[in-house]
């Protein structure tokens, strides 16, 4: 296993599910992690915790992925000790209401492509160069099984995850003559906030998601991540689609 102890991991969205268990994850392998999201009070929170627990370094920044100009100034004024990133974690990801195209509100489209397509791509364009520079570096693009199939009341968040799958492959490509590697992360049903935050709040909806399975946990998924990571410097997963027993497809699942 390439050793994860020492590395720099960027991680986006990691003041909640599957990002603040990456956190986790990567720290227990004495990596060095740079703590970004929205809610910088959760972020310090979690970097309390994880210096606390395990004794590595830790990072808080407060950025929004979907704005262009803060994710460079953030990137770009990170302290010299912190700017050679080994990891790059993509997990900044949401979906918003179940509506048909035809009756759903155009301004939630906005915050989930910008969101899941546009602040992916703004992240990886800052990060990028150095890893290619350096020769290098492993990007993880959070995507879903929803990049994969699609399913009813998914139009626009399945549109945005096949993206993140297609960018993927073409990072892919693009990197194909360099060690620095992609891999996208197709989860299926993994019990976090994520529907909470679909429903606006609602957490009875929420709940009755994962009602009656043995859903995924975001720590289920950060381990696979940190297993990835760890592989030698010429293996690389391209995709890999990880669902509970209890789940066969986007939308076949059996529920007790």
């Amino acid at each position: 296993m390439n050793s994860l102890q020492g590395k720099t991991v960027f991680i986006t969205g990691a003041s909640a599910g599957i990002g603040l268990s990456c956190a986790e994850c990567f720290a227990e392998e004495g990596s060095r992690i740079i703590l970004t999201a929205r809610r910088e009070d959760k972020l310090n929170e979690l970097a309390e915790y994880i210096n606390d627990k395990f004794g590595t370094e830790t990072l808080v920044r407060r950025m929004d992925v979907s704005d262009k100009k803060e994710v460079r100034e953030v990137v770009g004024s990170l302290p010299e000790e912190w700017k050679e990133i080994d990891i790059l974690i993509n997990n900044s990801g949401l979906a918003l209401g179940m509506g048909k195209i035809h009756e759903s509100d155009p301004e939630d489209w906005d915050v989930v492509i910008d969101t899941n397509i546009k602040g992916m791509l703004y992240v990886a364009r800052e990060i990028m160069p150095g890893m290619v520079e350096r020769r290098s570096g492993h990007i993880f693009n959070l995507g879903s099984i929803a990049g994969h199939q699609v399913y009813p009341g998914g139009n626009i968040y399945c549109s945005t995850k096949f993206a993140v799958n297609a960018l993927t492959q073409g990072m892919q490509m693009e990197l194909v003559d360099t060690p620095v590697r992609a891999t996208c992360i197709s989860p299926g049903m993994v019990e976090t906030d994520f529907s909470e935050v679909r429903f606006k709040g609602d957490k009875v909806k929420a709940k009755k998601v994962y009602k009656g399975i043995d859903a995924l946990t975001g720590t289920d998924i950060a381990e696979i991540i940190v297993f990835i990571a760890g592989r030698p410097r010429h293996v690389n997963i391209n995709d890999i689609i990880i669902m509970p027993t209890n789940q066969a497809s986007a939308i076949i699942v059996h529920k007790k």
